[in-house]
């Protein structure tokens, strides 16, 4: 299905363009689910994103490298309308870079150094479209054979999974990958094989109020059963953390009148 953009549009930033198709397509006023053919069209538009497009200097664009080559060590709120970019290689931990968050969807980029993981969790009753803006990731996920039944204070999540992507290496430029509440590997891992960033698109976003925690799991292979593992609700690694870091790509025109959550990100560092 052909979706139309607004005239303006094509002058717009890259992220402006997402922002704007996001906006329209995951609206809670929206019609609709998206269809296959809306997200095939946000699919392209990440598919032409960039690091310095979120305002991250990937130390490989010329462009990027240029814009970062003046910028201080100290002096990391600097808006990228000057020029200014995040570089990478000053992530020596997994940092969540808060792009945006409403309602109805959100936008954020996760930077790994080489060799951390972000462990096996899933995603609730969601759409995922994840871009990989530079670098190598190891990517292992899985979908349910039949979803567990919501769990109580006293159980957890677990149960039989089909394999979808086994210790799967995926390098930069690759398409944007897309998992569904049921399908495409809902709950995944990634594993940093080079530095690297993934530019998250999530709808609905994450929300315990509204039934949609984040779980994590250890996977167990089943030697008898190829194809599958057993996967089951476990805590996070007491020395898991997640730092934040301001984004610094171009500022967005946001739609009046929305539930934003932007504020909640201002010092987020879990």
């Amino acid at each position: 299905m052909a979706v139309a953009f607004p005239p303006h549009i094509m002058v717009l930033s890259k992220m402006q363009r997402l922002y704007d198709a996001c906006d329209m397509i995951f609206s809670s006023s929206a019609a609709s689910s998206p269809t296959i053919g809306e997200i095939r069209w946000l699919q392209h538009l990440l598919d032409g994103m960039e690091a310095a497009d979120v305002g991250i200097d990937d130390g490989e664009s010329p462009s990027s490298s240029s814009s970062s080559s003046s910028s201080s060590d100290n002096d990391d709120e600097v808006s990228s309308n000057n020029g200014r970019l995040l570089p990478a290689r000053a992530f020596t931990r997994i940092t969540y870079v808060h792009i945006h968050q409403c309602a109805d969807f959100s936008m954020g980029v996760f930077c790994f150094p080489a060799g951390a993981t972000l462990p096996l969790h899933d995603h609730p009753e969601m759409v995922v479209l994840s871009k990989l803006l530079y670098g190598s990731v190891r990517v292992r996920s899985y979908d349910w054979v039949t979803p567990p039944s919501p769990c109580s204070s006293t159980t957890r999540k677990s149960g039989l999974a089909r394999v979808v992507a086994a210790d799967e290496v995926r390098h930069a430029p690759c398409e944007t990958s897309v998992l569904f509440p049921h399908s495409g590997g809902n709950m995944h891992a990634f594993t940093a094989v080079t530095p690297c960033a993934i530019l998250d698109v999530l709808t609905p976003p994450y929300s315990e109020e509204l039934g949609r925690p984040s779980t994590y799991f250890s996977d167990i292979p089943i030697p008898s059963l190829p194809g599958f593992a057993f996967l089951e609700e476990t805590d996070l690694p007491e020395d898991f953390s997640v730092a934040g870091a301001p984004y610094l790509g171009p500022e967005l025109e946001l739609a009046v009148d929305m539930d934003d959550d932007d504020d909640d990100y201002d010092d987020y560092d879990q």
